[in-house]
């Protein structure tokens, strides 16, 4: 169970009244995005409060009224999806920067220069944001806030979310060592095997994957593997 020091408040208005909990930071964004929690960890004190500043609790009646459940993870629920969440400015400042870095490895894993087809530096996908002065928001989801920055940013780079297919040709040797972490870069399209026992595959991946993909058969096959963009 979380403690109270470390717990935020979750307050949902409506009907004329007040319902909040006291919650996990961590485990309230989690659940905004569609994660499960487990409740019992996640919140600080059991209960709906009408001020939980002032210890006073939400009367049953109006609960029953208003819900119309009695259950709490039930209750406790809909006050997080369709309430906010009250943050101290050092819970927010940890969490928005825990969040710009979560969405900044997004884009740099999955986004990609369409004029060149390889992969934008870290860098230059940071200095865009800070260009479009975007603000990060610590709750909403990575997927929703990165649809937001692409749009903001794509009149300041070239980018795209468009994958890249890399023909591969393996040496015999060298494909055991290779086939697990190559398969895990990207989407295996098409494999065969030829008669000296290399392989030979079409892989469907990030640009980002495919520079991974590079590094991987470069340092593993000592630069005896074949790869192209097709």
């Amino acid at each position: 169970m979380v403690s109270l020091e470390d717990a935020v408040i979750a307050r949902l208005e409506a009907g004329g009244h007040r319902f909040e909990i006291l919650i996990d930071p961590n485990e309230a964004q989690a659940f905004k995005e569609g994660e499960k929690i487990d409740w019992e960890d996640s919140i600080a004190v059991d209960g709906i409060w009408s001020d939980s500043a002032k210890g006073e609790r939400s009367p049953e009646n109006i609960l029953d009224d208003f819900f119309e459940s009695s259950d709490l993870i039930d209750i406790y629920k809909k006050i997080l999806t369709e309430g906010t969440i009250q943050l101290t400015s050092e819970q927010k400042k940890e969490m928005v920067d825990n969040k710009r870095k979560q969405i900044l490895s997004h884009i740099v894993a999955n986004a990609m220069n369409p004029q060149t087809g390889g992969a934008h530096p870290p860098q230059r996908i940071e200095n865009a944001i800070i260009e479009a002065k975007y603000n990060f928001d610590p709750i909403r989801s990575v997927e929703k806030q990165v649809e937001d920055i692409v749009r903001k940013i794509r009149p300041l780079i070239p980018i795209s979310f468009e994958k890249v297919k890399a023909a591969v040709k393996i040496p015999a040797i060298y494909v055991g060592k290779c086939y697990g972490q190559m398969s895990g870069l990207g989407a295996i399209e098409n494999e065969e095997y030829q008669s000296d026992g290399s392989w030979i595959g079409i892989i469907k991946m990030s640009a980002a994957s495919y520079n991974e993909l590079e590094n991987l058969l470069g340092s593993t096959t000592k630069g005896t593997a074949e790869l192209k963009i097709i």
